[in-house]
């Protein structure tokens, strides 16, 4: 089957890739802009399948098609809550939540398989993007978070997500060690903080640790092929790079 990937991440989009290899399926494209997307549709043949992702750095991916009649089969690709996901399902679209599991893309591409596999263009499944997009307006007006606040005494804290170093979960709490070397207690998590914080900017890369790209200092190579972290301030910080991370990780660094 003929398979492109349209996301503007450029990392996500080459992990995605990796993880089809793996399954056998072969992309013959990885496209990243909605305009980059039309060109494409406009010169080349249709594929059979097209894994998806929905806010591009120029727009929303269903622009595309307000340009390019698509009779592709389509996963999305979505970091959207379960609202969203719930027009996807009423819509009979699949749908990968971000970060993609191994099994869940596993079985995503199965179905595909499984219900497209005798299928012909044009008697593929006839997607109402309108519907869809009316459904997504409130997800997709979110934002990631620019600053988060801390109680210090009997007082309130900003702290600016641009400040923060890493944040690292420790006996229970979760804590921002931002540039000027503190500390601060956040009411919050590290898995909500999953879809919270800029993916470009923040990556996790341990269970215990979420490190800023901007306050990295040095990376070191470690043992059993893991990667240590040196922040520009918090050296006290053993942050390690988890080994089922260091691909991930670094991809997002390119």
């Amino acid at each position: 089957m003929r398979t492109i990937i349209i996301e503007d991440e450029k990392p996500a989009a080459r992990r995605l890739n990796r993880m089809l290899s793996e399954l056998g399926v072969a992309v013959s494209t990885m496209l990243h802009s909605v305009e980059e997307a039309i060109a494409w549709f406009q010169n080349n043949q249709h594929p059979d399948l097209i894994f998806l992702d929905i806010q591009l750095s120029d727009g929303l991916s269903f622009e595309i098609f307000d340009v390019i009649e698509v009779h592709s089969a389509i996963i999305f690709t979505t970091a959207f809550d379960e609202y969203a996901l719930q027009a996807f399902k009423l819509n009979s679209i699949d749908y990968l939540l971000k970060p993609i599991d191994d099994e869940d893309l596993e079985n995503a591409v199965k179905k595909y398989q499984l219900r497209f596999k005798t299928a012909t263009e044009s008697n593929k499944m006839a997607l109402d993007f309108e519907d869809i997009k009316k459904l997504l307006v409130n997800p997709l007006e979110r934002e990631y978070k620019k600053r988060f606040t801390a109680k210090v005494g009997q007082h309130l804290k900003i702290i600016n997500a641009e400040d923060v170093e890493c944040f690292y979960s420790e006996n229970k709490g979760t804590y921002a060690a931002t540039k000027d070397g503190r500390n601060y207690l956040l009411d919050t998590t590290l898995e909500q903080l999953e879809n919270e914080l800029r993916p470009q900017q923040f990556f996790r890369v341990s269970r215990k640790y979420y490190v800023s790209i901007d306050h990295i200092k040095d990376i070191i190579s470690y043992t059993n092929s893991r990667l240590q972290i040196k922040l520009n301030n918090h050296t006290d910080q053993e942050i390690i790079v988890s080994r089922e991370k260091v691909k991930d990780f670094k991809l997002w660094l390119e």
